[in-house]
């Protein structure tokens, strides 16, 4: 029986002086773990804001933006809380409130009711309403609410969207709603809040269907490093580490578009996002998911907090502080590269899932730089193809058939509604998938913090003292206190490892 991981949304608003000495030094490590609220103003602040520092009398503290709003204060538009990264300790995991925040994040309100969603997390709709007011201070409506008006704040002040477009993006049936709405919760229209705007504050598009948004992250971030884990895994067509940044193409729900992502000005804690051919109504989602591809939600300092207590991994943690987990675009994609990677190494693995691509992938249908010109195959076009000939073994061809089959059938699927312990059982029920399968596509494919494949070899070698691999039962002891970061762990292990020759990503073979 695998220990669960804490509740960490119980501490979902630091304490007050913590926060005080936060918001007195600006201290981007904690942007979006809290906002400032001014009294005397009737306006909320990132900590980061370089607004003049009001008086600690006239201050108050809120753990989420929707808390700050729902007591009558209007975002900042100079350090524009849009911006903030989410609180991401506590909304990750298997608490019953980090599922639910991570279905909220896909829509799940946008045309469900609460009853719904809490009937997903298996809690009654008014425990589900009294955690998010306990612990983030707002009913999941009003965060689903200020989420979506942030998001159209940003988009009507960094890009030329029209604004019958960002109405829809944000999730409105109507103009007149959105107006309505928006007026309603800043005390302003959206046309007022771009005739406000400075001389050159909108962001001109790069091309006719492109858009471009900043997407904000705490320090310290590595990303040299999550380009380098991406590039050794990048497929030809699919996507692709370019200079300074990435690049890949997506499934839209219109047809296909690609998005790119580079660093932001220079001091600035932020990627420069950039879309093309994404319909108004995906960009919510894509935007999600592009955050969570890069893991720019997490707390690099709540995370080394925990693992520092390991006197193995604090030496790895000083060196690269900010590691993140790379996260995956799609479930079934990571789920067919970590098949195709079993037992193989990091290399063959990307030529033979290239073949797949090759064989599977439909055409894009618009120009795109790095040669970027197919899309992933989906599950069904993967069962409908002939995979003989791709260098791929009986047994492998066969799992990655049933893995198709499990998700068009819905006998496994990448809802994060699931705990770990749920994903990974119905994951190993999956001919051909094993646990060190499951859990790797469970810290890709969900980003779930605790998912460690404890049988990797490459862990097993990396955590181990002398030149014996700790046996995958030593490992997973030792790897105890790391909970609920276990996967942060496992990246700074195989970071190390990185740097030996290439091996396998899994050595060890399938029950």
């Amino acid at each position: 029986m695998v220990r669960p991981t804490p509740d960490i949304a119980a501490t979902a608003l630091p304490p007050p002086q913590v926060c005080e000495r936060a918001r007195l030094s600006r201290d981007a490590r904690f942007d979006g773990r809290f906002f400032t609220a001014v009294t005397s103003t009737g306006i909320y602040c990132r900590p980061v804001c370089p607004a003049p520092t009001p008086k600690a009398a006239n201050v108050r503290y809120f753990a989420t933006a929707a808390a700050a709003e729902g007591a009558g204060f209007r975002p900042c538009l100079r350090c524009r809380p849009e911006l903030a990264p989410e609180a991401g300790s506590w909304r990750r995991g298997d608490a019953v409130l980090a599922r639910a925040l991570a279905l909220l994040d896909g829509g799940a309100l946008d045309d469900a009711p609460l009853a719904a969603l809490a009937a997903r997390v298996h809690v009654g709709e008014r425990q589900l309403r009294r955690l998010f007011v306990e612990r983030l201070g707002a009913a999941p409506i009003a965060v689903h609410g200020t989420r979506r008006l942030l998001f159209a704040k940003q988009l009507l002040t960094e890009t030329r969207l029209p604004i019958t477009r960002v109405a829809l993006a944000a999730g409105f049936g109507s103009v007149r709603r959105f107006n309505t709405v928006f007026r309603d919760a800043y005390r302003m229209a959206p046309r007022d809040l771009r005739r406000g705007l400075a001389d050159g504050a909108q962001a001109a598009p790069a091309a006719a269907d492109a858009l471009a948004l900043r997407l904000a992250y705490r320090p310290p971030f590595d990303f040299a490093a999550q380009l380098a884990f991406l590039g050794a895994r990048s497929l030809p067509g699919i996507d692709a580490v370019a200079g300074d940044g990435y690049a890949r193409t997506i499934a839209t729900a219109s047809g296909a578009a690609w998005w790119s992502v580079r660093p932001g000005r220079r001091g600035e804690h932020a990627l420069e996002l950039s879309l093309h051919g994404v319909p108004a109504g995906d960009l919510l989602g894509v935007v999600a998911r592009v955050r969570r591809l890069f893991d720019l939600d997490a707390e690099p300092g709540v995370v080394q907090a925990a693992l520092s207590t390991d006197a193995g991994l604090r030496p790895l943690l000083r060196r690269h502080p900010g590691l993140r987990l790379p996260g995956a675009w799609d479930g079934f994609e990571i789920a067919v590269r970590a098949v195709i990677g079993q037992q193989v190494s990091v290399a063959a693995a990307r030529t033979l899932a290239a073949r797949l691509v090759a064989r599977c992938g439909a055409p894009l249908a618009m120009a795109a730089p790095h040669g970027l010109d197919r899309l992933f195959p989906s599950p069904a076009q993967v069962l409908a193809s002939d995979l003989d000939g791709l260098g791929l073994t009986r047994a492998r061809a066969d799992t990655l058939r049933a893995v198709a089959h499990a998700l068009l059938h819905g006998a496994a699927g990448f809802d994060p509604a699931q705990t770990l312990d749920a994903f990974i059982a119905r994951w190993c029920a999956v001919p051909g998938i094993g646990p060190w399968t499951a859990h790797y596509m469970a810290l890709r494919a969900l980003g779930h913090p605790d998912a460690f494949p404890a049988g990797d070899l490459v862990l097993r070698k990396a955590a181990a003292a002398s030149a014996t691999p700790l046996s995958e039962r030593a490992l997973l002891q030792r790897a105890d206190a790391w909970r609920p970061w276990r996967a942060y762990a496992a990246l700074h292990l195989w970071h190390v490892a990185a740097r030996a020759p290439d091996r396998p990503e899994e050595q060890r073979r399938r029950a």
